[in-house]
């Protein structure tokens, strides 16, 4: 006795896919796109005090375990703060330390995303070994 799932011929399965699947794509292309705005980056950057432990233009740290952030690409800034506020709950995604996990709590990934270009904008020391 055939099972009522079964008599459906093999290939309309993989076509409720592929249509999902265009749907999906085609829903995600009207979302506008976001471009990250460097100069709420600042406001966000001097609201929580990031100079305080990344020092002045964020390029001269108080502390040489605090590192340079001036110039550095902003997808790996961003990545960084995302991974803060992931937390230590996954060893593989999460970064541990209390201060940066604390800092970045309230940040939206819009806002995480203005920071990453502001720090990018930012004349630093950062060099690119070749």
């Amino acid at each position: 006795m055939n099972k009522p799932y079964t008599a459906v011929p093999s290939f309309a399965g993989s076509t409720i896919i592929a249509g999902a699947t265009l749907a999906f794509a085609a829903a995600l292309a009207l979302q506008p796109a976001y471009a990250a705005d460097a100069s709420n980056g600042k406001v966000l950057a001097d609201s929580h005090n990031c100079a305080a432990c990344h020092g002045p233009g964020l390029n001269k740290p108080v502390s040489p375990e605090y590192p340079k952030l001036a110039g550095q690409h902003a997808d790996y800034i961003y990545w960084a703060l995302r991974q803060y506020q992931m937390g230590s709950g996954n060893p593989h995604l999460g970064r541990n330390n209390p201060i940066m996990q604390a800092q970045v709590q309230s940040l939206s990934q819009s806002d995480m995303k203005d920071l990453a270009a502001y720090i990018e904008s930012l004349k630093g020391d950062l060099i690119d070994k070749k």
